[in-house]
């Protein structure tokens, strides 16, 4: 059964191109991937960018969303109820500056709300993980926190 795989690699401007030649070995699945600054090969459908509402329309048809662990991404696939599969940027790879993504990627993945590929690990075998696996549903902290912000600010 083919499924189509939406892969986002935020706007970072360093290149992923690890994350390019893991999307290489996936077999039998449509993908299509915004790439930012990382060049893509023809054989992947991508564009460097989208803009806002053909990024949430490519979020809302995709079955499979691939992402580096960056938390906006994350939480607008988690909003959605997809499933997601975080791929951290490395600094030793000089993919990002430092590697927060790592922590990013560990604390959502022990909440059970994604599944991430670390290195040495098979794309496909991830894959084939996430798709029979049920994401824990987000529930957003963002009404509670603005309640408890305009509490603080009438006792000023």
């Amino acid at each position: 059964m083919f499924i189509l795989i939406f892969v986002t690699l935020g706007t970072q401007d360093k290149a992923f191109d690890r994350l390019i030649l893991e999307l290489s070995k996936i077999k039998d699945e449509e993908i299509f991937v915004q790439s930012g600054y990382t060049a893509c090969p023809d054989t992947l459908a991508h564009k460097d960018y989208l803009d806002e509402v053909a990024f949430e329309m490519m979020l809302d048809k995709a079955d499979i969303i691939i992402t580096h662990a960056g938390v906006g991404s994350i939480i607008q696939a988690l909003k959605r109820g997809k499933k997601i599969l975080a791929v951290p940027r490395l600094a030793k790879y000089s993919e990002h500056t430092n590697d927060h993504q790592l922590e990013i990627a560990k604390k959502f993945k022990e909440e059970g709300h994604i599944l991430v590929l670390n290195d040495g690990d098979d794309i496909n075998e991830k894959i084939k993980e996430l798709k029979n696996f049920t994401p824990r549903p987000f529930i957003s902290n963002r009404d509670k926190f603005l309640e408890k912000l305009d509490e603080l600010i009438r006792t000023i």
